[in-house]
């Protein structure tokens, strides 16, 4: 996570290797209250707060980007049968449909069912989500700018597969938007030493 105070808006990790996508912001930490409206929406089936989440990203969107397609983060068959829903396709919906952007939900997949990463080391994340995406209908996104859409940031890996994914057949820039972005708590202190606005369009 970067702070408004570094010159490149860059962590250390995106210093060391270029990430796949282009832009990447979270709006909040991953703190109460917001964790808790996230986590009773994600695993609590409060499929009503998605118009309350959908909004804050849409009022976060920077008004001179332009954008081909929204996507949301993909769930594999096995966890979307397990949860019912796929959260980030009920925010990403929202969000399309505030912009009057096309909402493409079908050509990015999960192929891969994957351990959920809160449980994984960060290089166990890496290892985790490798070639877990797959683009079905090249054709569509080629050259195509792309937002896609999550609930959380943790480290980043699954945002960054899907844009290796899409980058691969040919996308072009790929942008992703987040709620909330997990943070330690000296980075948290520094979020507040750097007076940020809350909220912000944190770069990731």
């Amino acid at each position: 996570m970067s702070l408004r105070h570094s010159p490149t808006h860059l962590c250390g990790a995106c210093r060391k290797t270029k990430p796949a996508y282009t832009e990447a912001w979270s709006l909040y930490p991953y703190v109460p209250p917001l964790q808790e409206a996230i986590r009773l929406f994600k695993y609590g089936g409060k499929v009503t707060l998605v118009d309350a989440l959908a909004e804050l990203l849409i009022r976060a969107l920077p008004e001179t980007l332009a954008f081909d397609f929204v996507m949301p983060v993909p769930l594999h068959p096995t966890r979307l049968r397990e949860r019912e829903f796929n959260q980030s396709l009920l925010l990403a919906e929202r969000v399309s449909r505030r912009l009057r952007i096309p909402l493409s939900f079908t050509n990015l997949v999960r192929v891969r069912a994957t351990d959920a990463q809160t449980r994984l080391r960060r290089s166990a994340r890496l290892k985790n989500l490798r070639r877990a995406f797959q683009v079905q209908q090249p054709q569509e996104v080629a050259g195509k700018r792309v937002l896609l859409i999550d609930d959380v940031w943790t480290t980043g890996t699954t945002i960054n597969e899907c844009a290796k994914a899409l980058r691969k057949v040919g996308a072009g820039d790929v942008f992703a938007l987040t709620l909330a972005r997990a943070v330690s708590a000296d980075l948290l202190s520094a979020r507040v030493e750097a007076d940020l606005p809350s909220p912000a369009l944190i770069p990731n």
